[in-house]
């Protein structure tokens, strides 16, 4: 981690790039101790690398397809982070599991943000399984990326009611307002030191 001044973040990104945007608007406005040095996609048309060049971020396609391992895929991904100094890496939809290699780069300084009260629902279409299991609440987690898959320490949550008429349209758009907020929340109280990552099932908090 730097000794001062502003965090540098690495955004992996493989979509829409919402998240992306609201850790954007926050670090412009100063309400994040940061700042995003380069946004990494693995869909070169991804409209997330799209908003990073709006914000004169550097932003840069690394296609899985032209790499024969995926250790070298991952190798490849850590080292443009690295290269853009990097402190911390913040998965915003980022649609690949990245490997212990890739995480033991940054020793642990690797978040991402999952649409689901873990530890229920991990892995993919995390609101349509909240919506078949029946639950009456649901949100949106912040967490240190770990090995397993979605199983790292927790840093933050916020919770969604479920409706009875709810879609997993219309849950999930509630779900991304408050991802919206928890995202850069979770994301100053690293920056201020306040979380780091623990060598168990908990993060370090000091707030």
């Amino acid at each position: 981690m730097r000794s001062g001044g502003k965090l540098n973040l690495a955004a992996l990104a493989s979509g829409n790039g919402s998240n992306l945007q609201a850790l954007i608007n926050e670090c412009e406005a100063g309400r994040i101790d940061a700042r995003i040095a380069i946004v990494i996609s693995d869909n070169p048309d991804a409209k997330a690398l799209q908003r990073a060049r709006k914000h004169s971020i550097q932003a840069v396609a690394l296609e899985r397809e032209k790499f024969g391992l995926r250790e070298e895929f991952d190798s490849a991904l850590a080292d443009a982070a690295e290269e853009a100094g990097a402190d911390l890496v913040c998965l915003a939809g980022f649609m690949r599991l990245v490997s212990p290699a890739f995480l033991d780069r940054f020793n642990g300084w690797v978040v991402n943000i999952h649409p689901a009260l873990l530890p229920s629902f991990p892995g993919l279409k995390a609101q349509k399984q909240a919506l078949d299991y029946g639950v009456k609440i649901s949100g949106c987690t912040v967490h240190f990326v770990d090995e397993g898959v979605d199983t790292g320490p927790i840093i933050l949550q916020s919770a969604v009611e479920v409706l009875p008429d709810d879609t997993v349209e219309t849950l999930s758009a509630r779900i991304l307002k408050q991802e919206h907020l928890l995202y850069p929340k979770a994301i100053q109280l690293i920056a201020k030191g306040a979380v780091k990552p623990g060598s168990g099932r908990k993060a370090i908090s000091h707030y």
